[in-house]
């Protein structure tokens, strides 16, 4: 698990002054990208091998609204990792004391090369990816 902060900007915000529900994903891809950076590798070292991991399936269960200024914590992990893909789940707060539960998600990726194709993860990227085993 990888824990990414960022706050909120003003611009993320709708006319109820609350965080816009689509902008928790782009937060997911932010802790995915750090989840990525953690580990030693990045999104554009992948992309400049030929492959990507487009979103095929992305979900989000709301408990609880973020605003404007806030300070959140989104945790990223690697729950599934299978031939030719890769399943991330993600647990956003508020941070303070305590932390509050804003949601909670998954996206799906599926492992494809520049034609659309896909194809199986290499094994530096499972490697990359796989998550450390308990001690």
């Amino acid at each position: 698990m990888v824990e990414a902060r960022l706050r909120v900007i003003y611009g993320d915000t709708d006319q109820m002054g609350v965080v816009y529900y689509a902008n928790y994903f782009r937060y997911f891809e932010f802790a995915r990208s750090e989840y990525f950076r953690a580990r030693g590798g990045s999104y554009a070292e992948l992309e400049r091998s030929g492959l990507l991991l487009p979103v095929v399936e992305a979900s989000c269960q709301y408990k609880a609204s973020a605003r404007y200024d806030d300070l959140l914590v989104i945790q990223a992990s690697v729950s599934e990792l299978r031939r030719a893909s890769i399943v991330f789940t993600y647990e956003l707060f508020r941070d303070g004391e305590p932390r509050t539960l804003l949601c909670t998600g998954r996206t799906l990726h599926a492992c494809v090369g520049r034609d659309g194709k896909p194809t199986r993860l290499p094994d530096a990227i499972t490697r990359l990816m796989k998550p450390p085993e308990p001690s």
